[in-house]
């Protein structure tokens, strides 16, 4: 498996991912076509620029052009300050192989490796038990059950968090 830098060519990856009912279930339903080529443009710019790690999961290194999901650790502000919140997206044809969990794995690795972002944060839908499990078994700790806003919509789910420095030794 390989983590690469999400570029402006990913945007058939982001509309499988972002704009199919099912992927999208426990987020609130599907994100409009319209406007996902510029928010790929965006996030590569973020990217580029080291300001969020924005990943793409591609499965076999020898075939790079083959996107099995996304990674995704960011900061940003919220009524307690500013956290740093990690998220990801496995597409159905990749799922129950492993590889959503050796991404996240891999990018708090990085994170503990490089000391940056400090406690990482997750929130996945109360019902997605994949992504629950995800961080159930890579070392994050149960918060609390929250509501949270993604993408305008108000969404219940659980609040996990992880410190890479002290809890990936």
């Amino acid at each position: 498996m390989l983590l690469r830098n999400v570029t402006p060519d990913d945007v058939d990856a982001y509309i499988r991912m972002r704009c199919d009912p099912a992927m999208m279930a426990g987020l609130g339903g599907p994100l409009p076509r319209d406007g996902m080529a510029d928010k790929v443009r965006r996030d590569a710019r973020e990217a580029a620029a080291d300001h969020a790690w924005i990943k793409m999961i591609v499965p076999d290194p020898d075939r790079p052009e083959v996107v099995a999901g996304t990674v995704t650790l960011w900061s940003h502000d919220t009524d307690d300050g500013p956290i740093s919140e990690i998220g990801w997206m496995v597409l159905p044809e990749f799922q129950g192989r492993g590889l959503g969990k050796r991404a996240v794995r891999a990018l708090l690795e990085q994170a503990r490796d490089q000391d940056r972002w400090g406690a990482v944060h997750a929130f996945p839908a109360t019902d997605n038990a994949a992504s629950n499990g995800i961080c159930r078994s890579v070392g994050f700790r149960f918060v609390s059950q929250v509501d949270v806003t993604f993408a305008g919509r108000v969404l219940t789910a659980n609040h996990w968090v992880v410190r890479p420095r002290t809890d990936l030794a």
